[in-house]
C-alpha cells in the first residue's frame, strides 16, 4: 500500500494486567523526569510494549495532489530553484511521490541511503552515494542528522549537486534544522513551503515562509510570510511577484541613493569653490521640498514598474535565473549609481556657473531646477515600462515646484526664470546632465539587450 503512495497506518492490541500497566507507569514517569536525553528514554519505554500485539487493521489513506503540481515543480526546476521535499511519510510513500509529483523524474535513478547510527556506517553510505554520480537521493530523517553530526560538508556537498533531495520520516525539528543546514552552506536565500502545524518550525526558519491553507488547518499558512490557497500558485508568487519585487527595490533603493548623493556632490563642490566656507547652499525649505515633495510621488512609482509581462515569466522560467545572478543590485550597479550622481552633480555646478557667470545671484534657482528637472528625467531613465500614474506624477511634480516658484519669490525670480536666455542655457545644462545616459542605455538596449528584451521583440 505504501509503495502505491498511500499513508499507511497499522491498527493493534495488547491486553496488560494491572501490574505490567503500574511498572509501565512507573518507567514511563521516571523517564519523564530524565534530565539527559528525555525523548530517548520516553521512547525506549514505550517500546517496551510495541511487542506481542495483536493485528486489528491495516488502513491506507489516498493523499492525493492538488492540481498543478506537477507544473509548478517543473517551473521552479526550469527556473534553476532547487527543490528539496521534507516529509514525515514512509520511504516507500515518500519515494512514490516524489516520483508521481515529478520532483523526481521517472528516467533518474534514485539513490536510497541506508539506516545509519555510526561514523563508519555514515562513511561507506556517504561513499557509496558519492559513487551515484547524478542519482536523486531519498534519506530518512534520523539517518540525515547521523550525517551531519559526523560528516556535515561532505553530505551537503553531494546533496547540493543531486538533481532531488527526498527526507522521509522527517520530524519538526529535524526540518528546522535542514532549513538552517540549507541556509549555512549555501549563501543563497531559502524559501519553506508547508501546509500543516508540522511544518511551523521549518517556514520559520527560513528566509520565505510560504503556507498553504489546507484541511490540515491553518497553523501553516498564519506562521508565514505569503500564503497561498493551493501549491500552483507558487509559480507566480516567485517568477513573476517575486521578479516584480527583486527589480523595484533594487532600481528604487539605488535611486533614491542617487537622489541624496547628487545633492551632497552639489554642495560639496559649491563649498570647494568658495574657499570651504560652511554656507548651506539651499536652504532648509528647499531641501525638504526636494525629498518630500517635487521628486517624491515618481520616485515610489517605479514600485509599479514591470520589465516583462507575466505570460512571459511565467512562459519562460529560464528567465529567473538572470535574476539569480544579481545583477541588478550588485558592486557594479552601485559603483555606477555613484558614478552618475558625481557626473551629474558636478555637471550641474561647474557647467552651471560657466554659462550663468553674469547671473549669479540666481546660482540656486539655476541649479535647483536643473536638478529638479534631472531627477524626474532619471525616473524616466530608471523605469523599463510607463503607467498612465507615472504620467500623472511627473506633471503633478512639475506643476508643484511651479507653484513653489511663484510663492517663494524670495528665492526665485519668475521674470528670469522665464526669460529666453535662462530656458535655452537651462535646456543645455539638462541636456548636458543627462542626454549621455539616454544615449547609453539606447545603446545597450540596441546591441546588447536583455534576455526579456529579446523574447518581448519576438512575440
Amino acid at each position: 500500500m505504501a509503495r502505491e503512495g498511500l499513508r499507511t497506518l497499522v491498527v493493534a492490541k495488547k491486553r496488560l494486567s494491572q501490574d505490567q500497566y503500574d511498572d509501565f507507569e512507573r518507567r514511563y514517569n521516571k523517564a519523564k523526569l530524565s534530565v539527559n536525553d528525555r525523548a530517548g528514554q520516553m521512547r525506549q519505554v514505550q517500546l517496551t510494549l510495541e511487542g506481542d500485539m495483536k493485528l486489528l487493521c491495516v488502513t491506507g489513506v489516498e493523499d492525493q495532489l492538488q492540481p498543478g503540481v506537477r507544473t509548478s515543480l517543473e517551473l521552479l526546476s526550469n527556473a534553476g530553484i532547487s527543490v528539496w521535499m521534507l516529509t514525515g511519510d514512509k520511504l516507500e510513500t515518500a519515494t512514490n511521490i516524489a516520483v508521481s509529483s515529478c520532483l523526481v523524474q521517472r528516467t533518474t535513478p534514485i539513490f536510497t541511503f541506508n539506516p545509519v547510527e555510526t561514523r563508519m556506517e555514515t562513511h561507506n553510505e556517504l561513499n557509496n552515494f558519492r559513487k551515484q554520480n547524478g542519482n536523486a537521493l531519498v534519506i530518512q530523517g534520523d539517518s540525515i542528522m547521523t550525517c551531519l553530526e559526523h560528516y556535515e560538508q561532505e553530505f551537503v556537498n553531494l546533496a547540493m549537486i543531486s538533481p532531488a533531495v527526498v527526507v522521509c520520516r522527517c520530524s519538526p525539528t529535524q526540518k528546522a534544522a535542514i532549513v538552517h543546514l540549507i541556509k549555512k552552506h549555501s549563501n543563497k536565500p531559502v524559501a519553506a513551503i508547508g501546509d500543516g502545524g508540522n511544518d511551523v518550525s521549518m517556514i520559520q526558519a527560513a528566509d520565505l515562509g510560504v503556507g498553504i491553507v489546507g484541511k490540515e488547518g491553518k497553523q501553516a499558512s498564519l506562521a508565514a510570510d505569503f500564503s497561498i490557497n493551493q501549491f500552483s500558485y507558487i509559480g507566480r508568487l516567485l517568477l513573476w511577484h517575486g521578479r516584480n519585487s527583486y527589480n523595484r527595490c533594487a532600481s528604487l533603493s539605488q535611486y533614491i541613493f542617487h537622489r541624496g548623493l547628487i545633492l551632497s556632490i552639489i554642495q560639496a563642490i559649491f563649498i570647494a569653490l568658495f574657499h570651504f566656507v560652511s554656507i548651506a547652499l539651499y536652504p532648509g525649505e528647499m531641501l525638504l521640498g526636494y525629498t518630500a515633495v517635487f521628486t517624491a510621488f515618481p520616485a515610489f512609482l517605479i514600485v509599479l514598474d514591470v520589465d516583462v509581462e507575466s505570460k512571459l515569466a511565467m512562459m519562460y522560467p529560464e528567465l529567473y535565473k538572470e535574476l539569480q545572478k544579481g545583477r541588478a543590485m550588485s558592486p557594479k550597479t552601485f559603483l555606477m549609481w555613484i558614478l552618475v550622481s558625481i557626473y551629474q552633480g558636478s555637471v550641474i555646478m561647474f557647467l552651471g556657473l560657466l554659462l550663468f557667470q553674469e547671473d549669479f545671484i540666481h546660482v540656486v534657482s539655476i541649479t535647483f531646477t536643473v536638478l529638479i528637472i534631472t531627477e524626474l528625467l532619471m525616473v524616466i531613465l530608471t523605469i523599463e515600462t510607463w503607467h498612465w500614474l507615472m504620467a500623472i506624477a511627473q506633471v503633478l511634480s512639475l506643476a508643484v515646484y511651479g507653484g513653489f516658484i511663484v510663492f517663494l519669490p524670495e528665492y526665485f525670480d519668475p521674470n528670469f526664470l522665464l526669460s529666453p536666455d535662462f530656458l535655452l542655457k537651462f535646456i543645455a545644462l539638462t541636456a548636458a546632465s543627462c542626454l549621455p545616459l539616454f544615449i547609453m542605455k539606447y545603446l545597450r538596449t540596441k546591441f546588447a539587450p536583455p534576455i526579456y528584451a529579446k523574447l518581448q521583440q519576438s512575440e
